[in-house]
Formats: C-alpha cells, sequence, structure tokens
C-alpha cells in the first residue's frame, strides 16, 4: 500500500472522531458479526462500549469482545466495577448513541414492553431519550421477521423513537433464505455514519449522473472512456448522508451502490439523458458527474465489423449527442432555479478559462473542475470551485472527503437562492 493511500485511509478513519457508541448484543447467531463490526466503528474513530445479554454470551465471548474494542465488556447489571452499582445510569449516560446489533425478536418485544431484566435493556429503557438515540440491527429467522407480531413491533419501535437500520435478504444459518439476516458491518457502519452526519440537504431531492457512456460501434466494440464513476458515487453517497432523496443515473460501471441511494443503470448517452429526463421532475438540486461522450457512431453496426484484408478501416460517421446538463439548466425548472443545476469538467489544460466559458455556455451557476494530472480511476482529487464570482479551490483529498465538502457547499449556495426567493 502507498504512503499516500495509507494518509487516505487515515482521513476516512475519522467519520466517527469523538462518538462514543456503547455496542449492545443480543442473542444470536449474528452476534458473529457484530465482532467485524466493533472493528470497524473503531477504525472509523468511535470508541465502543460493548455491552451483552447473557443469551448473546452463548454466541461470541466477552473475552473476544474485550480484545477487539480495547474496553472491558459489560454482563451484568450488578458489575462490581461501578462504585454506586448503577451501569444502566453510569454507561448510558456517557454515550452518544446505544446500537444493538444484532437484536433479536426477543430483545425488540422486551423493548417495547419496557421490560428491564438485564443490563441492555436496562440501558435502552434508562437513557435520555431526547440526547442518547437508539439504534438497532435486527436479525433473526425470515417467518420471525415476517410474524405480523413482530412487523407491529417494528412500527411501535419507531414510533417510540428508535431508529431501525433495517435488515438483509439471503441465507440464514438455519439453512433458510429470505429477509431477516443482521445487515453486514460495512453497510451498517455506513448506516451510522450518516446517522451523525449533519442534515444540511434534508427535503432535497438530489439527482446525480456518474461514470462514463459507451456508445455502440457494432455488437461488440464501443467509444467509452475511463472514467470509474467514483466521484459521482461519493457525491450520491454525500447527499444521502446529508439527508437528501437521491438517485444515482450511472453509465457502465462496477461500483456498489451507496446504501439508501437509488440507483438506475444506462449505457449510452442517450439512455442517460432519457432517465435523466425524466427523473428530474422533481429533482432540486441536479449534480451531472457523468463524463458522457459529445459524440456517438452514427449508423451502427447491427453485426460485427471485421477486416477484409484490405488495410482499409471502415469509415464511421458521427452525430452529437444531446448535451444532458444544458438541457436540464435551460429548462424551465432549471432557468427559474427551482433545480440548481451543477456541472463537472475535465480539462487537460487552461482549466480556469475553459470551466468558466463551460458554465456560462451551459447556463449553470457552479462548474466543478478537475484539477490535473488526471483523476480517473484514483481515490483523490483536487477540485475548483466555478462560479459568477470566480474560483474556490478544494485540495487534494479522498474523493469522499471532497463530496462532502461539495455538498456542503452547494447546501449553502441552495439555502441562499431559497432565501432570495
Amino acid at each position: 500500500m502507498t504512503n499516500q493511500a495509507n494518509g487516505l485511509a487515515g482521513a476516512e478513519a475519522l467519520d466517527l472522531a469523538g462518538k462514543h457508541l456503547v455496542l449492545g448484543l443480543s442473542g444470536g447467531i449474528a452476534c458473529y458479526k457484530a465482532a467485524e463490526l466493533c472493528r470497524a466503528l473503531i477504525k472509523a474513530g468511535a470508541t465502543v462500549q460493548v455491552v451483552m445479554t447473557e443469551a448473546a454470551e452463548q454466541f461470541i465471548t466477552p473475552v473476544t469482545m474485550q480484545a477487539l474494542s480495547g474496553r472491558p465488556v459489560y454482563t451484568s447489571q450488578w458489575d462490581s466495577r461501578e462504585p454506586n452499582s448503577m451501569a444502566h445510569i453510569n454507561l448510558s449516560r456517557e454515550a452518544d448513541a446505544i446500537l444493538v446489533a444484532p437484536m433479536s425478536a426477543d430483545f425488540m418485544a422486551k423493548l417495547l414492553h419496557g421490560r428491564a431484566d438485564d443490563l441492555l435493556s436496562l440501558m435502552c429503557l434508562a437513557r435520555p431519550i431526547d440526547k442518547v438515540p437508539l439504534l438497532v440491527a435486527p436479525a433473526m429467522n425470515r417467518e420471525m421477521y415476517a410474524h405480523p407480531a413482530t412487523q407491529r413491533n417494528f412500527v411501535q419501535l419507531e414510533a417510540d423513537g428508535a431508529k431501525v437500520l433495517g435488515v438483509g435478504n439471503g441465507f440464514q444459518a438455519c439453512g433458510e433464505t429470505g429477509d431477516g439476516r443482521m445487515l453486514e458491518p460495512e453497510q451498517l457502519l455506513e448506516d451510522i455514519i450518516a446517522f451523525f452526519a449533519p442534515k444540511v440537504l434534508a427535503g432535497q431531492r438530489v439527482l446525480v449522473t456518474a461514470g462514463p457512456t459507451y456508445e455502440a460501434i457494432d455488437p461488440v466494440r464501443g467509444i467509452t472512456n475511463l472514467s470509474s464513476g467514483k466521484m459521482g458515487f461519493a457525491i450520491a453517497r454525500a447527499a444521502r448522508e446529508a439527508g437528501a432523496e437521491v438517485t444515482l443515473v450511472a453509465g457502465p460501471v462496477s461500483l456498489p451502490t451507496p446504501r439508501g441511494v437509488t440507483r438506475i443503470d444506462v449505457r449510452s448517452a442517450q439512455n442517460m439523458l432519457e432517465a435523466v429526463v425524466e427523473q428530474a421532475h422533481d429533482a432540486t438540486v441536479f449534480i451531472a458527474t457523468a463524463a458522457v461522450a459529445d459524440w456517438r457512431p452514427a449508423a451502427p453496426s447491427t453485426q460485427k465489423l471485421k477486416k477484409d484484408g484490405s488495410g482499409r478501416a471502415p469509415q464511421l460517421g458521427f452525430t452529437e449527442n444531446a448535451d444532458i446538463l444544458a438541457t436540464l439548466a435551460q429548462s424551465p425548472r432549471g432557468k427559474s432555479g427551482a433545480l440548481f443545476c451543477v456541472g463537472f469538467a475535465a480539462e487537460s489544460h487552461d482549466l480556469v478559462a475553459n470551466a468558466q466559458a463551460k458554465r456560462l455556455r451551459k447556463g449553470v451557476p457552479l462548474l466543478v473542475g478537475n484539477i490535473g494530472p488526471a483523476t480517473f480511476g484514483r481515490d483523490d482529487n483536487a477540485l475548483l470551485l466555478v462560479d459568477a464570482q470566480g474560483t474556490q479551490e478544494l485540495p487534494r483529498a479522498s474523493k469522499r472527503e471532497l463530496a462532502r465538502k461539495l455538498i456542503a457547499d452547494i447546501a449553502r449556495r441552495t439555502r441562499t437562492e431559497s432565501q432570495k426567493t
């Protein structure tokens, strides 16, 4: 691993810096995932205090969780380490949040009825509701999950103020397949980071394009570019963290969909235009990060073009693709400011001049320039924000960190625009 990669990983490890979490384990085979989750939370900068029920100890030992968390594990409300014998009060008052993962069906029912016959349920009941949020990651058999009583409990638990993080679908330890699996540790980590992020785009609907487009020459060949989609996916994730409802229109890339983001996969520039126009009718922010092909073959061959031995290359005629960003910026909603449009520019030279000219040509209030060298495929970047007042540089950092800074800037700009109207 390079020094640069190490530095970026270190920067992202601060996602939960300063947060103190109580990680509660109730009984279930998914306790094995809690071990990996504990490590992930600590790598993200949090301190983690583990509290286990007696049932959880049947699946994983306190010794394991103590080794991973670096703190003594609590298993009893009668723990003699607390001089006042009030571990349920002391531990809950120190926490920024209590996360129960896994949460069994039995433990959820206990929470719903206010039962408090072990340390973890005592803590959940005794926590200051307005100061210490409760997050739960359910884990149970698919039939238990689907049972009407369980579904009623989920509804009531959220009505009581808890945040239910959802479940996964797949193979279960019992041998059955379906809903009820505890989410994977990396999914839970993403949800927890999003939970603590400032909701500067709450109530907004953000539309993002990402990745390259592919313009077919024949059934097996085409014209594309080296865009990885990483910047656009990072922006979609950051917008979701900021509280927005996010739709991501992605060209052909192999990247996992950010949690909580609706993804639409497309192939060509025309496909992308059609998807964007369809999704833009109630969007409030449009961020065009995709590297869209300017031209496409005018008449793609329906059969593979083969060499005929003459040494002559096929003659390809090209036609210009529609300008997706300009189309939305010049629409009635774009012109009125109801849709705040942001463009991206990847220039090989004269970045400021070319970016400013592109901003004016497209008719957008903000254009973001990639500061070279080429960033396709990299995990880091440096950005130049170009608007009518001039430029502002966002120094080189991970694309994830830059995405958060850009989203914060867009939130500030959209607030300013709404105040004007």
